[in-house]
């Protein structure tokens, strides 16, 4: 049901025109890449062509401004997984956005979120609860007050492909095993 063809082509319909960027189904880590001499559109690579690897990388260039989308991935430091404990909690800060705009995309395509604490051979044990607590937070201020703009506007396109309505609060339960 969920092709990553699909979310190919509902991004680039979306934001080709208005953004010049386009999504792209990567071999390797995701990325995002500005246009350059070799490529004439911005690029929001994602990993193996999985579904929610797309979504999630989307949901970072959805959150990105004017200035970060003209930076190699955003201009971001990452930390690759194997994070120590400070690492984690800086890396779990930055993350509560994006994750909240990703289970947002999930909601409006009917594609189930998993919240990615994203360490599995690190020292760090994360809390992925209180974690998931912070991106539900997060999502219900979104549901609440409004989702970023091109968020929104790439939410209504898969709640349309998808036949979905568009989410509200209610559709962004707390797991019960919290």
């Amino acid at each position: 049901m969920h092709q990553y063809s699909d979310l190919i082509m509902l991004f680039n319909d979306c934001f080709l025109a208005s953004h010049n960027t386009v999504l792209v189904r990567g071999d390797d880590e995701p990325i995002y890449l500005p246009a350059d001499s070799d490529n004439p559109h911005h690029r929001v690579v994602f990993a193996h062509g999985y579904y929610a690897s797309g979504l999630h990388e989307i949901a970072h260039w959805c959150l990105a401004g004017e200035k970060r989308r003209q930076q190699v991935d955003y201009g971001y430091w990452y930390c690759p997984d194997g994070r120590d404990d400070a690492q984690q909690k800086a890396f779990e800060a930055v993350e509560v956005k994006p994750q909240a705009i990703e289970w947002g995309l999930c909601a409006a395509a009917g594609f189930r979120f998993n919240v990615s604490t994203d360490n599995l051979s690190g020292s760090a044990e994360p809390d992925r609860a209180g974690f998931q607590r912070k991106v539900h937070g997060q999502v219900l201020r979104y549901a609440e007050d409004g989702f970023p703009p091109r968020a929104a506007r790439f939410m209504a396109a898969l709640a349309q492909f998808y036949g979905q309505k568009p989410p509200v609060a209610a559709d962004f339960p707390l797991p019960e095993a919290l």
